[in-house]
């Protein structure tokens, strides 16, 4: 019994393939979820952006309204609001100003005490 369970490498066989075909899969999905991750941050940005070119600016008028005395005795103010007006300005990450993807790896420098 011993010796047949020594020379028995079925088990090992299949472990050993097991393991390989396991660290392959690893390795991709970690390159799978890498180019996902700039997908959607692609995609975020691309979002960001239509929603900074949108135009917020607005305006409008004031109301006002009179009041009359009867027999002739003039007018007065009733009652009034006034005009409102916002333009909208550009943003600091408005169409792209920001990068938001990945930055050029910067070498070290001297360090100071």
């Amino acid at each position: 019994m011993l010796r047949a369970l020594l020379n028995d490498e079925s088990g090992f066989i299949v472990s050993a393939e097991l393991v390989l075909i396991a660290t392959i899969l690893v390795i991709g999905l970690i390159v799978g979820l890498s180019s996902i991750q700039h997908a959607v941050v692609a995609e975020l940005n691309d979002v960001g952006d239509a929603i900074g070119a949108a135009n917020q600016s607005y305006w409008y008028t004031g109301f006002s309204a009179e009041k009359s005395f009867g027999g002739g005795g003039g007018n007065s103010l009733k009652a009034y609001t006034r005009g409102s007006a916002f333009q909208d300005e550009t943003d600091d990450c408005d169409n792209d100003q920001c990068d938001i993807a990945c930055d050029v790896p910067v070498n070290e420098g001297p360090k100071r005490i």
